[in-house]
């Protein structure tokens, strides 16, 4: 393997545990807040907000990543939230 194609896969690895500390650290604070929403009894879902979120990421998103993009990565991370804390 060329020097090139090494440091390419160490920098993606690096990327892919950022990512799931991300997941993981944004699956406890999830948790905490819906702890609080249920003892507050609002609502645990707020399809709107999860709209704006989409938006306000396309609208963050420098790319390459296209709009759909977000929205299929942004829609995939709320389904495993849910999956993950409630089995749905």
């Amino acid at each position: 393997m060329t020097d090139a194609v090494t440091d390419a896969r160490e920098a993606i690895d690096a990327i892919d545990r950022s990512l799931l500390t991300a997941v993981n650290r944004r699956l406890e604070l999830v948790r905490k807040l819906h702890e609080h929403k249920h003892t507050t009894g609002m609502p645990m879902r707020d399809p709107a907000r999860e709209e704006a979120m989409v938006a306000r990421l396309q609208d963050e998103n420098g790319g390459p990543l296209s709009d759909d993009g977000v929205a299929a990565l942004v829609h995939f991370v709320l389904g495993l939230t849910r999956e993950e804390l409630y089995g749905d």
